[in-house]
């Protein structure tokens, strides 16, 4: 399972998979004229898919129809396995959407466990802002726990399966290795996805772990940042608000608006440049060096300190300019163009690639717990970009940074039918009450009026 993923922090990280009796795919989907009819050319054995892997989503799924901006999809009827459950499932990500049916299909994963597997998958039928162009990968592997699975948590996961079928422990760890280079989408970084357990040869130093303290996405809890060494002193529920998530789908470190703005000011504020464009932060513009420049030795360090498993201690993970300041396009011969590699965020402090490349990360779900090891592939130059230090004491930092209400999405679909019932039934007593000679009706004074405030009930996506 070691370098069994291509990708880059640009466009997700993928792994080639084998779906269906017999292994297929349509690689060709090329059309032809025969006879006054329109034919489309297909290639039926052996293809594989590449299936991008994100731990922050549930849904496994595939493209099921042609579409422009993919170059293979999963045809249902020439699979002799195939079930369909007939069952319409809508999954919404930060950006982009998909709808399909929900079936069932053997699976085989050429770089991964030995064996066949029957999985539930989504065959995609239509799909908004989800397959990009340039895009080297044809579904998605979500890898997040089953209250995120769509149309419901009965939706038993992929790994969830691989687990029972293949009778692995319930852990897979995850290493990205894109450090310092171009964020292009040519897929050509590597990775590995390890299932069922950790590979030594992955990591260098100690393993930290930091507790999942819900599970749905993976959700931790962050104490505080520090940038270029220098605390930002918010409230730590600032960086919880309204979660922390260790993501793969996500190629950006975002950051609640409170803490991005803190962070921007902070990294302007202690980097060597002078009057640099706001353009920059907001991601709307990109910035250029000579090709011969390096231009991370002008920005800080940035540090994110998690709660030990001992929750007296904390530990931090730390990224070098060289992951966040990401080279992403080149202009001629002379100069080389960079974005910022941190974005704000309404709803969530979400650890993606541009952190993630940094590391070996452990998704231990047996002991519900993340753990974070230095990557060897985390180098630029021969150096390291990222760091793990600790322990620290927690004395100054609250007992608990996590809001103690966390509201899960099935959580806001109860409150919203809940309150469209309520609803319903005063209109129907105001309906009611209407209906009612003027004579039975009771006569309201001045202190019978009743103020009514209410709230709106909103979904959240990561």
């Amino acid at each position: 399972m070691v370098e069994n993923l291509q990708g880059d922090s640009g466009r997700g990280y993928y792994l080639e998979m084998l779906i269906g009796t017999p292994p297929q795919a349509v690689a060709d989907m090329t059309e032809e004229s025969k006879g006054g009819h329109t034919l489309k050319k297909s290639e039926k054995c052996c293809s594989k898919l590449n299936i991008l892997v994100d731990t922050g989503s549930s849904n496994f799924a595939v493209a099921g129809v042609p579409d422009p901006d993919v170059t293979s999809y999963f045809n249902t009827e020439l699979s002799s396995t195939y079930q369909s459950q007939g069952i319409e499932v809508t999954v919404k990500y930060s950006q982009g959407s998909w709808t399909g049916v929900l079936g069932t299909d053997v699976v085989t994963i050429p770089k991964g466990i030995d064996g066949r597997y029957t999985i539930n998958i989504a065959t995609i039928l239509e799909s908004e802002n989800f397959f990009l162009p340039g895009v080297k990968w044809h579904g998605i592997l979500g890898l997040a726990y089953d209250t995120l699975a769509k149309p419901s948590s009965s939706v038993e996961t992929f790994f969830d399966s691989l687990v029972k079928q293949a009778k692995i422990p319930n852990i897979f760890s995850l290493q990205m290795c894109g450090a310092g280079l171009p964020v292009s989408g040519s897929g050509t970084n590597g990775g590995s996805l390890v299932l069922g357990g950790i590979e030594p040869s992955l990591y260098k130093g100690n393993i930290w772990y930091t507790p999942i303290k819900e599970e749905w996405y993976y959700q931790v809890e962050i104490l505080k940042l520090e940038v270029g060494g220098q605390n930002l002193e918010l409230d730590c529920r600032e960086y919880n608000a309204d979660k922390a998530i260790v993501d793969s789908g996500t190629t950006l470190l975002r950051l609640p608006q409170k803490v991005f703005s803190a962070v921007v000011q902070a990294i302007a504020r202690t980097s060597l440049i002078q009057e640099f464009s706001s353009g920059f932060w907001s991601g709307s513009q990109l910035a250029c060096w000579d090709k011969t420049e390096r231009p991370w030795s002008l920005f800080p360090k940035l540090s994110i300190y998690m709660r030990d498993e001992n929750s007296s201690r904390s530990f931090r993970i730390s990224i070098l300019p060289q992951l966040y300041i990401q080279p992403i396009l080149g202009i001629g011969e002379n100069l080389q163009c960079y974005r910022f590699g941190i974005s704000s965020s309404t709803n969530a402090l979400v650890i993606g690639a541009t952190v993630m490349e940094g590391f070996y990360v452990i998704f231990d779900r047996a002991q519900r717990r993340v753990g974070f090891a230095v990557s060897p592939c985390a180098e630029v130059d021969g150096s390291p970009v990222s760091e793990i230090e600790g322990p620290f004491t927690t004395t100054d930092v609250a007992s608990n940074c996590v809001s103690s209400i966390t509201f899960h999405e099935p959580v806001l679909w109860i409150a919203s039918y809940a309150l469209m019932s309520l609803c319903g039934i005063i209109l129907l007593i105001l309906i009611i009450l209407l209906l009612i000679p003027p004579r039975c009706q009771h006569r309201y004074t001045d202190n019978d009026v009743v103020n009514d405030e209410s709230s709106l009930v909103r979904h959240r996506w990561k």
